[in-house]
């Protein structure tokens, strides 16, 4: 039975797709349409636009997709050849997990930036960070410190880099390492009350 499904919504979506294309027709939209299969019944629910609503609400704070692999942490890291390297693409500084803790232990004078989305911030987050998502890392470089060295992290690694690597080409001075695996790694190796997602 359930092999069946793909087929028959595929068809219905089809079916949209054609009438949006000709402009005619009555299409679904501001309408939810409820497929039971099992007992042969369609439903239909008029929906309303959710004024609040991020992506297409008054006020929309969401307006690009965002690189699914990226924020996965699915891209594979490229090797870079050293000798090619201009001064901006210089080898990345890299701590793990354990040894930020130890050193935040020991009272290390470390800032630690967060360039995470404010949804992720919310779900999970290491103490005494700073939230300043990677889209706003350059303009918002001036709240970062130059003199303490500065931890940057993110879910896994990748927009951490293309933090640091954003941040060197604007010009900052200070000491910027890349916390290796990111937040997970934190939550494997150090607090496992730090939700995992």
């Amino acid at each position: 039975m359930l092999g069946v499904l793909p087929g028959i919504v595929g068809a219905i979506q089809a079916n949209e797709t054609i009438k949006l294309i000709l402009g005619d027709g009555e299409p679904l939209i501001n309408r939810l349409l409820l497929f039971d299969a099992w007992k042969m019944r369609f439903r239909e629910l008029k929906i309303k636009k959710d004024p609040t609503c991020p992506v297409c609400g008054e006020n929309p704070t969401v307006k690009e997709l965002i690189d699914y692999e990226e924020f996965c942490s699915l891209r594979p890291q490229t090797s870079v050849d050293q000798s090619s390297q201009t001064p901006q693409e210089e080898q990345l500084q890299e701590i793990t997990a354990t040894d930020l803790k130890g050193r935040l232990d020991r009272g290390d004078e470390i800032q630690i930036i967060d360039v995470r989305e404010p949804f992720e911030y919310e779900i999970a987050r290491i103490p005494n960070t700073k939230l300043i998502p990677l889209g706003q890392v350059v303009d918002r470089m001036s709240e970062i410190n130059t003199e303490s060295e500065t931890v940057v992290h993110c879910k896994g690694g990748v927009r951490s880099a293309k933090a640091i690597d954003a941040l060197k080409r604007a010009g900052f001075p200070g000491k910027l390492i890349n916390l290796k695996g990111g937040i997970t790694s934190w939550s494997t190796d150090v607090d496992t009350n730090v939700p995992k997602y």
